[in-house]
């Protein structure tokens, strides 16, 4: 993790950056082209041919299997990932990467309302925290919208952080079927805090 503190003039406080990068590769197990990224990237063909494998030297990335940040998306933290297809689990299959997002470090409180319905209808729930089955904490057959106020957060299709997963930054999201996640309903949702 790369970490660059500075001190403010005014206060003497301290404020650290943490930023991300991460390096992807054509073939399994780090073979071929690489192309090393430090910021979010609509469309890798642009590039290279394909990405099967990539590095996340630091911070965290989310991984699309679509230009433009579409489709299945996968959450990746700092390590080695030799094999997307392999590394993926649930039924889920990456043939390759073709777009990531840097997700940044947020300091502060996390704060989403949920509604069960699209376009914020039916029963709305505040969290700051994870809620592993939102059936269990708030009596919700699922969620289809929202609106994140606070933070950065993963959306599940099962509850307990498992299956498909969705990245959500602050904004408003009315229908999940507008990113390109049509039939994935929202049972659990987690904070992202884990930025090494």
């Amino acid at each position: 993790m790369e970490l660059a503190e500075r001190v403010l003039p005014s206060t003497g406080n301290y404020q650290t950056n943490i930023m991300g990068k991460i390096i992807f590769y054509e073939d399994r197990n780090f073979q071929g082209r690489s192309y090393e990224c430090m910021s979010d990237c609509s469309e890798l063909s642009s590039y290279l041919s394909r990405s099967q494998s990539c590095r996340v030297e630091s911070g965290c990335f989310m991984a699309y299997e679509r230009p433009n940040f579409m489709g299945m998306q996968f959450f990746l933290k700092r390590g080695e990932y030799s094999d997307m297809q392999r590394l993926m689990s649930m039924g889920m299959t990456f043939e390759t990467i073709r777009s990531c997002r840097m997700i940044p470090f947020h300091r502060g409180q996390f704060r989403m309302r949920i509604y069960e319905r699209e376009n914020f209808g039916g029963q709305m729930n505040e969290l700051m925290d994870d809620c592993d089955n939102i059936m269990e904490r708030y009596r919700m057959s699922e969620c289809q919208s929202c609106n994140v106020m606070d933070g950065h957060w993963l959306m599940y299709e099962q509850p307990h952080f498992r299956g498909r997963m969705m990245y959500l930054r602050p904004g408003e999201y009315r229908n999940f079927m507008n990113l390109g996640m049509s039939g994935m309903r929202i049972q659990s949702m987690k904070r992202i805090i884990d930025m090494c």
